[in-house]
């Protein structure tokens, strides 16, 4: 079905809507009733302390904390990277960025993206007679063939990398604010640093630049009627969907709203976390109107806040990584503190899942994969490992533990890019290189190697404070079990099949829908 849906759009065929009423869905004469649909929606930045359900101190995503209610609310849940590209390429792979070759972010200028010998997830699901629609940030390769059309989805919609990674007219709040595209034929008005002027932000339908650029105060709306006409369509098609929804929030520049009554830093973020809340109702209820019973919803986020973005940053909650603001840098985004990579999760299915339960099971982004295959009654690709597991005993209840063992990627803090040296080891977390991100006051921590890595017990330390003593019984009986399961895991990725992504940058592959417009608009302003 994939191959006939490029075949049209590559033929030349246009058209602003989906192609799901002009094809005849019924694959292998299935039904969707055999097979569940599944929506994954993706928060971008959000802190784990955020959403509501997880003791927030203020209360701004009440449609999330109904769905907590109405289902399972995880408190161990883990992103694989704490940053975007390696995060989402576990996410869509089951595997650790050294196995899937993304071990850092791509560029607007990157040539590849995710390695084409890597399988995703809507690939496999499209072999097995689903529907496949994204909306929202890819970031894993915009050029030729790495573009979500050629990935495994049918339908795209949404911007191929960080929002802010182009010029807009409604630039919104950034910290520190960039300009709105140019206007005129002169230069840049107002080169700052990490903005960019030249090039305004592209959104794509499919493999057409549709406008650029992009207008973000009506970006939510967008997504909210795309993914809605997505699960409206596919379910009267009468086959089995799997909808992947990336959100913009709560990433910076965050959207001009209406400001409720509160401090202007926190108006800001907390109007955008109810602009995001508002979002996921929408699909939710669309859900829940038209394929209730046989629809896994699962919510999570790519990686913890930002802190270098200061009040337009979210909250890592409890997990504050004292051992490092103590020596400088901040815990969060692109760390291997708890606060860079620990994530809100919430599971959503009616009659499957358990009502108003929370899971203390240690889970993580890249059990997605191997979960929703096994649930969609399809295979694993063949000839590679995988680091997720299938945790359905979990989610329906009958299973608590998860993993024993998971390790979180360097992601750009401290340490080469994706190598592992952060191991969790039940209730004990292990450091063999510690560094902070920047922080909102700009410092950085610095990088510090440990030949006898930083022990913390997170039963009794959730904020990561105080290492145990090296000399200790508890240091001396979990040291050799760390050791074992990271040489464990080495091995077997020395033993894998692994991939290499391209990094390669080269400006002509840069999206542009008019190189003769300023900023490459589709039309003069």
């Amino acid at each position: 079905m994939g191959w006939l849906f490029l075949k049209v759009l590559l033929a030349g065929v246009s058209f602003s809507g989906f192609l799901y009423p002009l094809v005849d869905f019924c694959i292998n004469g299935k039904t969707r009733g055999q097979k569940p649909n599944f929506v994954i929606i993706l928060a971008d930045d959000m802190g784990w302390g955020d959403l509501g359900a997880n003791w927030a101190e203020t209360k701004d995503t009440a449609n999330l904390d109904k769905m907590a209610s109405e289902g399972m609310r995880f408190v161990d849940f883990h992103a694989a990277a704490s940053t975007c590209s390696p995060s989402r390429a576990s996410l869509l792979t089951g595997r650790l960025g050294l196995r899937n070759g993304v071990t850092h972010n791509f560029a607007v200028t990157s040539v590849g993206g995710l390695p084409l010998n890597e399988t995703t997830l809507a690939e496999v699901l499209q072999q097995a007679g689903y529907v496949t629609g994204m909306i929202g940030k890819w970031h894993l390769g915009h050029h030729g063939s790495y573009h979500p059309n050629f990935r495994g989805f049918d339908y795209y919609f949404g911007i191929p990398y960080s929002h802010d990674m182009g010029c807009t007219d409604t630039p919104g709040y950034n910290h520190p604010p960039c300009p709105a595209c140019p206007q005129g034929d002169g230069p840049s008005s107002n080169l700052q640093r990490d903005c960019y002027t030249d090039v305004a932000l592209p959104l794509y339908e499919n493999l057409n630049i549709v406008e650029q650029p992009v207008n973000l105060s009506s970006l939510a709306q967008k997504y909210a009627e795309k993914a809605t006409q997505f699960i409206q369509q596919t379910s009267t098609s009468g086959r089995p969907f799997l909808l992947y929804v990336a959100l913009a929030h709560m990433h910076v520049p965050l959207p001009v709203t209406q400001l409720p009554a509160a401090p202007r830093g926190r108006r800001l973020y907390g109007a955008g976390l109810r602009e995001m809340d508002g979002l996921v109702g929408q699909i939710k209820d669309k859900v829940d109107h038209t394929a209730k019973d046989n629809t896994f919803l699962w919510f999570t986020g790519d990686n913890g806040p930002w802190a270098q973005k200061c009040e337009l940053a979210g909250s890592v909650g409890a997990f504050t990584g004292v051992w490092q603001t103590r020596r400088g840098g901040s815990p969060a985004k692109q760390t291997t503190w708890e606060g860079g990579h620990r994530v809100p999760a919430l599971a959503y299915w009616p009659g499957r899942v358990p009502v108003n339960v929370t899971s203390t099971a240690l889970l993580s982004v890249l059990d997605i994969f191997p979960t929703v295959v096994a649930l969609a009654q399809a295979s694993l690709p063949q000839g590679r490992h995988f680091d997720g597991v299938d945790i359905s005993e979990v989610l329906f209840g009958r299973s608590q533990p998860g993993h024993r063992v998971l390790f979180h990627p360097n992601s750009g803090a401290a340490g080469e890019s994706g190598a592992l040296q952060t191991v969790r080891l039940e209730r004990y977390k292990a450091f063999y290189v510690t560094g902070g991100a920047r922080a909102c006051d700009g410092s950085i921590g610095p990088e510090l190697q440990h030949k006898f890595p930083l022990i913390f017990n997170l039963e009794d330390d959730i904020a990561e404070a105080v290492p145990l003593e090296r000399g200790g019984a508890e240091y001396q009986a979990v040291l050799p079990k760390v050791r074992k399961v990271l040489a464990d895991i080495l091995q077997d990725i020395a033993n894998d099949n692994i991939s290499s992504a391209d990094y390669t940058q080269d400006p002509s592959v840069t999206p542009c829908c008019n190189p003769y417009q300023i900023a490459c608009r589709c039309q003069a302003p």
